[in-house]
């Protein structure tokens, strides 16, 4: 966890940043009513960053979405050889969430084996399913498309991570139901993670609890934004 330091600029309103200010920001959350101010927090910079990516137009999300597969394909190819042979766990953009289909068609085409997670269970991991081009698509959780339940199951090496927020040490901002850090936390060796999200997303933390995973790399339409140390 990284010092904090007080002459930052919160991007929330300035109430909800002083319930958590640096002075009394505890980063092992043992104080109840600190990760209650956390939790409103976080909610009140979801809904203000989620309106603002809402107001974006087709063409910047589009320009976005471009830029974005062609980092995502660099990364790849410098890491990881193109990951011809791997598992690629991506997603389905939903909510104004970058477009990568583009780049999954293409990874297929090229020999990477795509998959893409859904919810099987309530509070539970999330599971991963194979998809092709020509997968045909079922409506799962919250209308999100998905493979259908006889697609192969898969373990990634490598998952995507869609963000709504995301701070310089590599932690992201979700919508809230803990399902990605659940499933971290469960899968054995853990995948490679990549957060994909917008550049004016960035906020100055987003107050790490102790459920809260980082991902190993966080990518924009800017390039390599926060990066985790190699061990």
């Amino acid at each position: 966890m990284s010092n904090f330091d007080a002459s930052r600029r919160y991007a929330s309103s300035p109430c909800l940043a002083g319930e958590i200010a640096p002075g009394y920001f505890d980063p092992l959350a043992v104080d109840p009513e600190q990760e209650r101010d956390v939790a409103r927090w976080r909610n009140a910079e979801r809904a203000r960053l989620r309106a603002e990516r809402a107001a974006l137009s087709v063409e910047c999300r589009q320009a976005v979405g471009a830029s974005l597969v062609g980092h995502v394909r660099d990364l790849l190819a410098d890491r990881f050889g193109g990951a011809r042979g791997r598992v690629f766990s991506a997603y389905w953009p939903i909510k104004g969430e970058p477009d990568l289909r583009e780049l999954m068609a293409e990874l297929h085409a090229g020999g990477v084996t795509i998959a893409l997670p859904l919810v099987e269970r309530k509070v539970a991991p999330l599971v991963f399913r194979r998809w092709t081009p020509e997968t045909v698509m079922v409506r799962g959780d919250w209308n999100i498309p998905v493979p259908p339940p006889g697609a192969e199951m898969l373990t990634p090496d490598i998952a995507l991570a869609p963000l709504v927020g995301w701070d310089a040490e590599s932690y992201r901002l979700g919508y809230g139901g803990g399902y990605f850090d659940r499933t971290l936390a469960a899968l054995a060796p853990r995948p490679f993670t990549i957060g994909i999200g917008f550049q004016s997303a960035r906020l100055s933390s987003i107050y790490p609890q102790p459920h809260d995973v980082p991902l190993d790399e966080i990518l924009t339409e800017a390039g390599v934004q926060a990066e985790r140390p190699r061990t």
